[in-house]
């Protein structure tokens, strides 16, 4: 499995920002990132194609603000990723000139991958930076993303580009050299080398937040390990100064295996890359309807209708209990179906005309979660 990642052929590396950054996080580390580059470098240069999901932007502009920590309010966050970027991606550009090589700026926001016809925008303009040779540097774009509409940490964004980009691989690299079954700080914790399946993680204790410049945890890395694992791409998860001996085929760090069985790409973005716009709570038989004969989703099997949302909009579809079961595109909008609750379709035609003889969600725009 380890060999797979030698022979990955585009693979997509996250970054975060502790590994980049000074010990305070006040400034940019350029021999950190240095380092990286050269790795990455080498990589390319061998004929592999190389996507940089890197954070630091609002880490890079803490100093050059006058700040002494990571701003927690939405405004200086997005002043400081606006002072930060330019800085970032210079010392990019620098770095990867030396070996000959030119990088491209792409900054999402969660839009961006939500909405389908950006999601296919996002893809070609990745592609097309990859078949001319240029290393694409992605990061979210905090300067204008709100909290409603944020990722929440880079190492969700760098999974779903792994899917963008119909990657062979994932590399997230953190401070910590690896997973651990324990907190990595006690002692008799133990590396865990190899996850094969979700079961492998049952005996460990996945623990909390990342540094103290960064927005994300070995909660969400694992998470995106997950996400990665549904496209048929294995996960590593290192710390810098391991990389080079991990992407080697050494027993670094910590490798997730692939999903056994993976769903179409439409169907993967629908369960990882869409933020539903609101929730169709179901009957008991419906939920079996949808989840286990993976039928279409019926007007007569919803009792309730949470939030607002228009034609075309991703929703949970929720059990009687609240739990969510799966997630589709909705085909009426919050404002046409209360009165279509618990009515058979035929029912609807008859009454409403015939444009109303179709489904909530149809089956191939729902998937099981």
């Amino acid at each position: 499995m380890r060999d797979s990642l030698r022979g990955a052929g585009r693979l997509v590396v996250k970054v975060g920002s502790s590994s980049l950054t000074s010990a305070d996080g006040g400034a940019l580390d350029v021999d950190a990132l240095g380092a990286l580059v050269d790795v990455l470098a080498a990589r390319r240069l061998a004929g592999d194609q190389v996507v940089l999901v890197s954070s630091g932007a609002i880490a890079a502009g803490i100093g050059p603000l006058g700040l002494t920590h990571r701003p927690t309010d939405l405004a200086t966050q997005q002043a400081a990723a606006s002072v930060g970027q330019g800085a970032l991606v210079a010392a990019y550009q620098a770095a990867f000139a030396r070996h000959g090589l030119s990088v491209g700026q792409v900054l999402l926001t969660a839009d961006d991958t939500t909405r389908r016809r950006h999601w296919t925008n996002a893809r070609r303009t990745l592609e097309r930076l990859l078949d001319l040779g240029i290393v694409p540097i992605v990061n979210e774009n905090d300067t204008v993303a709100t909290h409603e509409i944020r990722f929440g940490d880079n190492d969700r964004l760098a999974a779903l580009v792994v899917d963008l980009v119909g990657a062979g691989g994932l590399v997230l690299l953190t401070d910590v050299d690896a997973l651990y079954d324990g907190p990595p700080s006690q002692g008799g914790s133990r590396r865990v080398p190899y996850v094969g399946t979700s079961e492998d993680l049952d005996a460990v204790t996945i623990g909390g937040t990342g540094s103290s410049v960064g927005s994300g945890g070995m909660v969400t890395k694992v998470e995106a390990a997950g996400i990665a694992g549904t496209a048929g791409a294995p996960t590593l998860l290192t710390r810098l100064a391991d990389l080079a001996g991990a992407l080697a085929g050494e027993d670094r760090g910590t490798l997730f295996a692939p999903a056994a069985a993976t769903t179409g790409s439409r169907k993967r973005w629908l369960a990882h890359a869409t933020t539903a716009r609101g929730r169709l709570v179901l009957d008991d038989g419906a939920v079996r309807a949808v989840t286990e004969r993976r039928t279409s989703l019926l007007p007569a099997g919803v009792t309730d209708v949470v939030g607002t949302f228009a034609a075309g909009d991703p929703v949970d579809v929720c059990a009687p209990d609240g739990r969510v079961v799966a997630r589709g595109l909705v085909t009426y909008s919050s404002g046409e179906l209360p009165r279509m609750l618990g009515r058979s379709t035929k029912d609807l035609a008859r009454d409403l005309g015939p444009g109303y003889e179709r489904e909530v969600v149809h089956r191939d725009d729902l998937v099981v979660l």
